[in-house]
This record gives C-alpha cells, sequence and structure tokens, in this order.
C-alpha cells in the first residue's frame, strides 16, 4: 500500500509549480493530482520496502546456501576417480 502521506506530498508539490496566474486553481487542482496519482499508483504492481527487504534478505541466505553446495559439489567431484581411466 502506498503511503497516503507520500501522495499528498507530491500532489501537494506539484500543485505548488504551478504558475502564480493558477495559484487560485490550485486547492482543486492540488485534490486532481492526488486522485490521480493514487489511482495510477494503485494499478502498480508494488510491494512495501519492509516486503522487499525480507525478499533481500532470503535471496542473500539463498545464494550463500547455493554457493556452499557449488563448494560441496565441486569438492566431491575432485574426490572421484577420473572418469577418462575408466
Amino acid at each position: 500500500m502506498i503511503d497516503p502521506k507520500a501522495i499528498d506530498d507530491i500532489a501537494n508539490r506539484l500543485a505548488g509549480a504551478l504558475p502564480p496566474g493558477l495559484s487560485n486553481f490550485k486547492e482543486e487542482l492540488e485534490k486532481n493530482f492526488h486522485a490521480i496519482l493514487q489511482s495510477v499508483l494503485g494499478k502498480l504492481d508494488l510491494v512495501t520496502r519492509e516486503e522487499f527487504e525480507v525478499q533481500k534478505l532470503v535471496l542473500a541466505k539463498t545464494r550463500a546456501k547455493l554457493e556452499d553446495l557449488e563448494k560441496r559439489v565441486a569438492e566431491m567431484e575432485s574426490k572421484l576417480p577420473n572418469q577418462a581411466e575408466l
């Protein structure tokens, strides 16, 4: 879920970037920006920072395990008799 406060901040920044002549429409445009941003961002398939960090840790752990297994397989293969000699 996208943080509503972040959407408010972006909408406020967009409305604040308007030329001075449109300042009387600022509040209405800010509401429109907010609605558009919420709609567009809601359609995106996003994950939270927490979910991302958890998956990053899982990936690092899996990568370390894979490297260990590759090392163990290489050691086992080196102990096997050379297949060309058979």
